[in-house]
Formats: C-alpha cells, structure tokens, sequence
C-alpha cells in the first residue's frame, strides 16, 4: 500500500469483530513501535500488548466509568496495547529542561503514530485512548506507581459495520504556511 493510501486508509475504530489478532501481526506491531525514532535515541516507552481476554476485559473496564461512557466499545476489541512513559536518557532530560519540552510524550506520540499505521497496513484497526483510570490499570498490570501510562491503543478487526470515513480536516490553507506563520 502506497504511504498516502495507509494515512487516509487509518481511522479511529470504535466497532471490532472477536476475531483474535494473529500473533505474527501483534510481532509486527512491537516492531513498529521498537523502530520508532525518539529525542537522543532514548526510547522512553515500554510496550505492554494485553491479549489474556480476563484481563484484557478488565484493563478494557477502567476506560470508562458511568460518568464517563465514551470508551463503551473498548472492551470489543481483542487486544489492548498500553504505552508506557519510561525515563529518557540523561541528555534528552537537560534538553528537555533547557527547551521547555516533554520529549517523551513527543517520542510516544510518535511511536503510536508508526503502530496505528503498521495496523492498519496490516488491516487491523486500532483506537487510541487518552482517557482511562491510570491507577486502576497500574494494578491490573504491575505498573510501578513511579511510571505514567501515556496512553492505551485498543486494536483489532474492525466490525462490517465501521465504514471506511471520510476525514473532515482543516483545509490546507487553515493549517499549514509557507516561510512564516
């Protein structure tokens, strides 16, 4: 596939059939993510994918409450892949200090970016989810209370009924410029 046909191909999928998620795919996943460039080369993640279906449903659970309900149709999908923020090398830290800039959200960010897309490659779909019970998925997964979980990425075979969508984005005029804002 064509890398502008992948960027338009990827979506935010919120309707997942149960059909398990090969293990060669999830390896392809992992990969993606280990390759992904970061600030000083630090590669401040590490990568949980949740597969056991118990606890899957579980980690699935803290990503809504009854308050909050957008996240509904996460426990559909068969895995869950969390994020987590690992400590950076010494340079990109006093860099980071120096240049008022969180690299390592930066470096997640991006490292997200590359699994979606290899997902989608792959004809999975995926969903990333910034909103979830952070303390309650440390415990169900033996996080230590000292790192932070930058964000979980629900994945699997999108549902029939979650249609290819058109992107309704800024126009090209409204978010990009030429020599100067």
């Amino acid at each position: 596939m064509l890398f502008a046909e992948l960027i338009k191909r990827r979506q935010s999928v919120r309707s997942y059939t149960a059909r398990p998620v090969e293990q060669e795919k999830l390896e392809q996943l992992i990969e993606a993510v280990r390759l992904s460039p970061s600030a000083s080369n630090s590669q401040p993640w590490h990568l949980i994918m949740v597969t056991d279906p118990v606890l899957k449903d579980q980690v699935a659970r803290a990503t809504y409450s009854a308050l909050i309900s957008f996240n509904r149709f996460v426990p559909q999908a068969p895995v869950l892949a969390v994020l987590v923020i690992e400590r950076p090398k010494a340079v990109t830290q006093i860099g980071g200090w120096l240049k008022k800039r969180d690299f390592p959200l930066i470096d997640i960010g991006i490292a997200a970016a590359h699994f979606c897309l290899q997902a989608t490659e792959l004809g999975l779909g995926t969903c990333m989810l910034g909103w979830f019970d952070e303390s309650a998925i440390r415990r169900l997964l033996y996080i230590p209370d000292t790192k932070r979980i930058g964000l979980l990425i629900s994945v699997g075979y999108a549902a029939p009924d979650d249609p290819l969508r058109a992107k309704h984005r800024k126009s090209t005029e409204a978010m990009s410029s030429h020599n100067g804002y």
